[in-house]
């Protein structure tokens, strides 16, 4: 694709939004002519008969004014046979644009009766010719016109009448093939924005879902990853305390029946994220729990603890329930993750969790837990819980912080915003 300069009457600052290509003057379909030119469209077909009629008219007119002039017979049939062999040639406009406008602007010049044939081939010149053969074109035609009225002098027109005339006429079918052009670049340059459009259109539904799809997986994390680790807790009592009193065994097995089916209840609120409504009902879903925030957080103290662990709350902010929804959610979540890393990591140790904030100053959680006594067997972790809640906190605002303390144990700490 070849580059010039913009069409005439579209500029970047009139429009923007249009493609670099669209302002660098396209190429038009049957611009390069020969035989990349694609087959004639019924279109087209009338359109070239349109211009042959209109070449014959003009020819017939300028021929009359031949047939008044003081002519021989023979300058008479030289003109006939060279405007009948212009008009055909305007069948040729569409593959040989350029060599046939120069062409019969050069026999124009010396046959009035190809005159029709030439504004033609001009107008064709500038549809399908940048600008700078066009302008060359246009220059060698207006020159024309003017050695044209001393060459063949028309009976009918002073010298300056058929100069100015002639002039005109060049001038207005070079103008109008122009902005014949401009108008086919501007529809070309709107299917490509609508195109591209399209195509930013899908790569936000994209997006979208790759976004809805990384919220799913950490939130299934985050909640999931608590309750299995009370279910591995309490399984693994019960398999190396078999001789445990069956009171111990009772509330074991009540904790495993109680968090599995915590695990089900919150399985099935996820995966109801990805239904439609119409298929959450056909499904049977259930209504959607009360998602957890600051003021949950004793509960989720008081599960941990009746799951055997240590646990320390110290909780300075005098209102949970004033904490913004989002923010209070994003501090369970995160000390929700750190008890379950905890007891996966330092079991038996004494974990604290410290909230402290106010409103305009933001919300700080801390979770601490010392390091474990004696040898600790290896749990599975792949580490992505701590990265989900570092981006979940900048999602939010803030920032977290984690890693060991010097004394060996482990540290959480994040600084929420709590606008005024």
């Amino acid at each position: 694709m070849t580059r010039a300069t913009p069409a005439p009457g579209v500029s970047r600052a009139e429009y923007p939004w249009l493609l670099p290509s669209a302002l660098s003057d396209p190429e038009l379909p049957g611009d390069r002519g020969g035989r990349e030119r694609p087959r004639r469209t019924v279109r087209d077909w009338i359109v070239d008969t349109c211009a042959f009629v209109f070449a014959a008219f003009i020819g017939l007119v300028a021929l009359e004014s031949v047939l008044e002039a003081d002519n021989a017979e023979i300058v008479i049939f030289l003109d006939l046979i060279a405007g009948l062999a212009a008009c055909l040639a305007v069948w040729l406009r569409r593959r040989w644009p350029m060599g046939l406008a120069v062409t019969l602007v050069v026999v124009g010049t010396l046959a009035p009766a190809a005159g029709g044939a030439m504004l033609v081939a001009l107008f064709s010149v500038a549809v399908h010719r940048p600008f700078k053969p066009v302008a060359a074109v246009a220059a060698l035609a207006v020159a024309a016109s003017v050695v044209q009225p001393f060459v063949r002098p028309d009976p009918t027109l002073s010298l300056w009448g058929s100069i100015v005339l002639g002039a005109v006429f060049v001038l207005l079918a070079i103008g109008w093939g122009m902005l014949v052009r401009a108008r086919r670049q501007l529809v070309i340059a709107l299917r490509e924005r609508a195109m591209r459009a399209e195509s930013e259109a899908e790569l936000r539904a994209e997006r979208a879902q790759r976004l809805a799809r990384e919220a799913i997986a950490r939130e299934m994390h985050d909640v999931l990853a608590h309750r299995l680790t009370l279910l591995s807790v309490h399984a693994g009592a019960l398999e190396f305390r078999p001789d445990a009193k069956p009171a111990e065994i009772a509330r074991a097995a009540g904790v495993i029946r109680d968090s599995a089916h915590e695990a089900l209840q919150d399985l099935r609120e996820i995966i109801g994220v990805l239904r439609t409504p119409g298929e959450a009902a056909a499904g049977g879903g259930v209504a959607e729990r009360p998602q957890p925030t600051l003021a949950t957080l004793d509960s989720l103290i008081a599960e941990s603890r009746e799951a055997g662990m240590k646990v320390t709350l110290d909780n300075r902010v005098p209102d949970p329930s004033a904490v913004p929804a989002a923010t209070g959610r994003t501090v369970y979540r995160i000390a929700q993750e750190a008890l379950t890393n905890a007891r996966k990591h330092a079991p038996g140790t004494e974990v604290t969790v410290r909230v402290a904030g106010e409103r305009g100053q933001g919300l700080t959680v801390e979770v601490v837990n010392p390091a474990p006594a004696g040898d600790v067997e290896a749990v599975p972790g792949s580490g992505q819980g701590l990265i989900g809640l570092t981006e979940r906190a900048a999602l939010a605002g803030g920032r977290l912080d984690h890693g060991p303390d010097p004394d060996g144990g482990f540290r959480v700490h994040a600084w929420l915003p709590w606008p005024p």
